[in-house]
């Protein structure tokens, strides 16, 4: 199926990201695309450089007569998420993407698509590629490990770039201008429990928590959609008061910057309970689906008979993790005073699993207000360390304050209303662009984040709307033209 999308326009922009499709590149994985860019890059006789962490560059010079512009970076990540539905048979590290047309829009077979950031660097190839653009001076920057902890962005070295205009292809509404991003910091959790032999006269149920739409912890966590970890643990909570339940094994979610879409728990029920237990997971099933009918409408919760385990969470160490995941802030903490409709700090209670006497937990704090982060991530710590947890923050990145007096914000503004009719939406965005990173090495880079229209990031349903390609290589190309001079 994929190959389909050769055929759309612009095909400079679709071979590139045809390419990529079939370039395995999940996050930390992304060697095959290093040496893909890298040969592209040599393939045309352009400069090419690697840096330590295999970030790449590539140096494209001005065409005649534009020698005196501004230089411009144009910047996107080569990796992708790896979310795949339950049922879908699909190696990240091995397997192509197998993306298709439906109807208005390209996805993919129950992976997600990687148009993030997979149309940013196909649009930045294409650029490189084409001997009839007019442009200045061009650095193509191409880095690695964005979705897992910007470690590419985190390493980059002053000396590496000589631009003077960051132009951030990895925002996802056509028609839209980014001007600021909100920063991030992980949490890290973990609790020690103690392995208690089985107790006598339970049956064994395994549950599962599917059918969510997941989706990106900073663009979509504003949608109000369901957490399946929260989901689990409020019913796992109230099965405990009634039942007595113990639990042996949980496992959700999966990408600290994904919302969870799929929980499980396999628990131990007394064997005279079992019905009621299945009437209460039935009456939970529907308050869910009644409270979430707008947004999860194919949320589904399912038991199973399951295998008796070699253990269970000794008691205290269950009662302090159930109420404590109860009570961990999750989604939408404060919407902005200065930006009506923008989200100013949220969290995402991202994953949870138990391993060997510890259950492990991680969230993703966002805040485009450093003070609001620091409470947020003393709050999370609070309910954690009440439990007997401990925690660790890391992997701390910086917001991206707006400029609105920006150079290249106003001419992109004048260029887009001259070429569509119409005044692009100025924002920011709450998630992690490279941006904020990029800006702390670079401080004296005018940045602005622009891209195609792109639905359900890092969910099976991710999705890019094909008309807003053309319109988005369009734009660039002009915007190329008309880049301020030094």
């Amino acid at each position: 199926m994929s190959k389909e999308i050769l055929n759309l326009q612009p095909q400079a922009v679709w071979k590139h990201f045809y390419a990529l499709t079939q370039i395995p590149r999940p996050s930390k994985h992304e060697q095959a695309a290093v040496d893909y860019v890298v040969n592209f890059g040599k393939e045309l006789g352009l400069e090419t450089i690697v840096d330590e962490v295999k970030n790449v560059v590539i140096r494209k010079p001005a065409t005649p007569g534009m020698e005196n512009r501004k230089g411009v970076i144009l910047q996107g990540h080569l990796d992708m998420v790896p979310q795949k539905n339950s049922d879908k048979v699909h190696d990240f590290e091995k397997d192509p993407i197998d993306a298709y047309i439906d109807g208005e829009w390209v996805t993919a077979n129950g992976t997600t698509l990687g148009a993030d950031n997979g149309i940013g660097v196909a649009a930045t190839l294409a650029v490189l590629e084409d001997k009839n653009l007019a442009h200045g001076p061009i650095e193509a920057l191409f880095t690695i490990d964005e979705e897992t902890g910007m470690t590419g962005a985190f390493a980059l070295k002053p000396e590496l770039l000589k631009g003077d205009i960051l132009m951030n292809l990895d925002s996802e509404d056509e028609g839209e201008l980014y001007v600021g991003c909100a920063g991030g910091l992980d949490a890290n959790i973990e609790l020690d429990y103690s392995e208690e032999l089985v107790p006598e006269g339970y049956t064994f149920i395994k549950i599962a928590v599917t059918g969510l739409k997941g989706g990106h912890s900073g663009m979509d966590i504003i949608t109000g959609r369901a957490n399946s970890i929260k989901l689990l643990i409020r019913f796992l909570l109230q099965a405990e008061k009634k039942f007595g339940i113990r639990i042996s094994s949980l496992d959700g979610g999966s990408l600290r910057n994904a919302i969870p879409r799929e929980a499980f728990a396999t628990v131990g029920v007394p064997t005279a309970k079992i019905i009621d237990f299945e009437n209460l997971l039935k009456a939970y099933l529907n308050i869910y689906k009644a409270e979430f009918s707008l947004v999860e409408p194919d949320l589904s919760m399912k038991i199973q008979k399951a295998d008796i385990p070699s253990s269970v969470f000794d008691s205290k160490s269950q009662w302090n993790l159930l109420r404590a995941v109860l009570a961990c802030p999750n989604g939408v903490v404060r919407m902005s005073d200065s930006m009506p409709g923008l989200v100013e700090t949220s969290t995402n209670l991202a994953r949870v699993y138990s391993k060997d006497g510890k259950i492990y937990l991680q969230c993703l704090l966002r805040s485009s207000v450093d003070s609001a982060k620091d409470a947020l991530s003393q709050k999370i710590a609070s309910v954690f360390e009440l439990a007997g947890a401990k925690i660790e923050f890391d992997g701390a990145y910086p917001g991206w304050k707006p400029n609105m007096q920006s150079p290249i914000l106003n001419t992109m503004r004048n260029v887009y209303n001259n070429k569509f009719g119409k005044i692009p939406d100025i924002k920011a965005i709450h998630a992690g662009l490279e941006c904020g990173l990029i800006g702390g090495v670079f401080p004296n880079l005018d940045m602005i984040s622009f891209g195609p229209t792109i639905r359900y990031p890092h969910s099976p349903d991710e999705k890019v709307k094909i008309d807003t390609i053309q319109m988005f290589w369009d734009f660039l190309v002009e915007v190329l033209k008309n880049v301020p001079v030094k």
